[in-house]
């Protein structure tokens, strides 16, 4: 029998997500204090490069809910960093998109779990 990998996907989707969010909440309040820190798109690049690579390996095993909200989490997520890094405009769906992103890999979990 086969064993699936799709939970490791799931944990590390969850995970990179989770990361992220906080890390878009978390940093402008850092750049506040004066500690020398300024904000690189490249940071939210790394971590849209990982869900996207969590995500093109559940969709073809997860239900067409769960991969509609991935699907259109990362696409959120993208267009808010390519916008960053390409206009130098920063949109606030990245936060949306990183909400739908843990939603989606933990509904996949535990939908997985019941399987």
């Amino acid at each position: 029998m086969k064993k699936s990998t799709t939970p490791f996907y799931d944990i590390l989707g969850i995970s990179s997500a989770t990361i992220c969010l906080v890390h878009c909440l978390v940093f402008p309040l850092l750049t506040i204090l004066p500690l020398g820190l300024s904000h690189n798109p490249f940071i939210d690049l790394i971590f849209a490069t990982i869900g996207l690579f969590a995500i093109f390996k559940i969709i073809k095993k997860s239900s067409l809910l769960i991969s509609a909200i991935l699907v259109i989490s990362m696409a959120l997520i993208w267009m808010s960093v390519l916008s960053e890094l390409f206009l130098d405009l920063h949109l606030d769906l990245i936060f949306i998109g990183g909400l739908g992103m843990i939603i989606g890999h933990f509904l996949n979990y535990k939908n997985h779990k019941q399987s």
